[in-house]
């Protein structure tokens, strides 16, 4: 993407140039009345894309399509409700959709495929995707920063804007904020200063745009990798729209998402992606917050439900769930002091943006430190468990797993209404708890899994239903009560069977 071009190019389509000509005044206030319909694709937690389309209906009232790539999903918008698309909690970034080639026939070698990648660039309908981008910049209330250190601010100009990064929005870092503050200020007071306004205003006019290209590839039939593809087709968006290239410090972002034999061309309208909404002390496995929205949405909380985590961590799955579902009621628990000291933090972090923001702070959530195995929970006491389990690598260890996994979920059986009773649950180690889950049959009843990318680990959502056996009164709670050493020698067996 480095490539430049040698002279000025001659101007684009005429479709093409107006939307060049507004981008390039990127703190512009919007003044098109023009409701325009584009497409915008989502990438989304691997697993849960059926649930992100679930909530773009819900909540946007339009069809989501899912990608053959997982992980994605296309909706269409128009212009006026582009706002909406920020309060989607299952998406971790979003982009505007440029063109989309469902089925774009590489040429076989590498030269020639990368040749057409340069002439596509100047063929693409650029117009309505810059405008939503342009749009977009002034919809939302600026960060301040990129990755990178990009540390251009914007005032917002929309009432909408509070609400779009009410949860959303993250602590900006202190070593930016100065400058940051500095551009906001100036623009927020036309009573004084009002030369300097006029010529820090006018500055942006004159700056080049910067941009950078992202490949992501996916596919083992291509002659080209992805930096070569970024490269070559950056090369030739540079040279067609005279931006500027530069890595960290950029304004736009060009994606170009080439999948087997689809190809999305987009443009970013996140900067970072919104996983990261609810936490700012992170743990060793902290969840991602749409992950956690994904599980969340599975067990379908009810109005009055208590809902507990018995494995906290950094309490990612009850905050969402406080924030989103806050009708119901979430104890948030766990054995380590650590684990608990981050839920506590991150719960007062949400709490005091609340309040900075004159919103009521409380939250229904309150937490706990105990032991997993002997909860300080009254039995058939509560609606819904849902936890991320140890998967034996960062935390405990798969040895442990095979005694932690049945207690685990028998003492859940214990405090789970029976009847009505459900559990969410992760792991990675899917051997152990099928094992655990075969041994409580009497008590839990898997009624579906999800299948999910954790870090690049193949897990589990496991949604369990509580059976209506009284606890106490099973063949498990007999069986477990024959002690440790009976317990350690099943597991040899199991791992001999295995």
């Amino acid at each position: 993407m480095s490539s430049q071009g040698d002279g000025p190019s001659e101007p684009g389509p005429d479709t093409v140039e107006p939307s060049s000509s507004s981008s390039s005044c990127p703190d512009g206030d919007a003044t098109s009345t023009d409701i325009i319909t584009v497409t915008v694709g989502a990438t989304v937690p691997t697993g849960f894309e059926h649930t992100a389309a679930e909530e773009v209906k819900e909540k946007i009232g339009v069809d989501a399509r899912i990608s053959k790539d997982r992980g994605r999903i296309y909706f269409p918008i128009t212009t006026d409700k582009l706002f909406q698309v920020h309060l989607l909690r299952s998406v971790d970034n979003l982009f505007v959709v440029v063109e989309e080639f469902n089925h774009y026939q590489f040429k076989e070698s590498k030269e020639e495929t990368l040749l057409e990648l340069q002439q596509l660039a100047s063929k693409l309908p650029w117009t309505n995707a810059l405008e939503v981008w342009r749009l977009n910049r002034t919809l939302k209330k600026k960060k301040g920063y990129r990755k990178g250190g990009n540390g251009t601010k914007l005032k917002p100009n929309s009432g909408a804007t509070d609400a779009i990064v009410d949860e959303t929005e993250q602590q900006e870092p202190p070593q930016e904020a100065p400058a940051a503050e500095s551009h906001a200020k100036a623009e927020g007071t036309p009573d004084t200063e009002s030369s300097m306004q006029d010529s820090e205003e006018a500055a942006p006019e004159v700056k080049p745009i910067k941009f950078r290209v992202t490949c992501n590839r996916a596919g083992d039939k291509h002659s080209f990798s992805s930096n070569e593809a970024a490269r070559d087709f950056g090369g030739a968006v540079q040279e067609f729209f005279q931006w500027k290239a530069d890595m960290t410090k950029f304004d736009i972002e060009v994606l170009l998402n080439i999948h087997n034999e689809e190809v999305v061309i987009g443009i970013a309208l996140t900067e970072e992606s919104l996983h990261r909404r609810n936490i700012s002390h992170f743990g060793p496995t902290t969840l991602r917050s749409t992950l956690c929205y994904g599980m969340l949405r599975l067990c379908k909380p009810e109005a009055s439900d208590i809902i507990l985590d018995p494995m906290c961590g950094t309490g990612a799955i009850p905050l969402e769930g406080a924030i989103e579902f806050n009708s119901s009621f979430y104890i948030a628990g766990d054995n380590y002091d650590m684990a608990v000291n981050r839920t506590v933090n991150n719960i007062c972090h949400i709490q005091k943006r609340r309040a900075d923001k004159g919103r009521a702070s409380g939250l229904p959530i309150d937490t706990v430190r105990w032991d997993i195995c002997n909860l300080p929970v009254r039995t058939s006491s509560v609606d819904i468990i849902i936890t991320d389990m140890p998967f034996g690598k960062r935390m405990g260890s798969k040895k442990g797993n095979w005694d932690l996994y049945p207690s685990c979920l028998r003492e859940m059986a214990r405090v789970c209404r029976p009847g009505s009773g459900k559990a969410v649950l992760l792991t990675q180690d899917k051997k152990c708890f099928s094992k655990a889950l075969s041994r409580m049959g009497g008590l839990w009843r898997k009624l579906h899994t999800v299948w999910v990318n954790v870090g690049g680990l193949h897990a589990g959502v496991y949604l369990l239903k509580r059976t209506g056996a009284v606890f106490g009164q099973t063949p498990e709670d007999v069986y477990e009560s024959r002690g440790a050493v009976n317990t350690q020698g099943d597991k040899k067996d199991d791992e001999e069977l295995s």
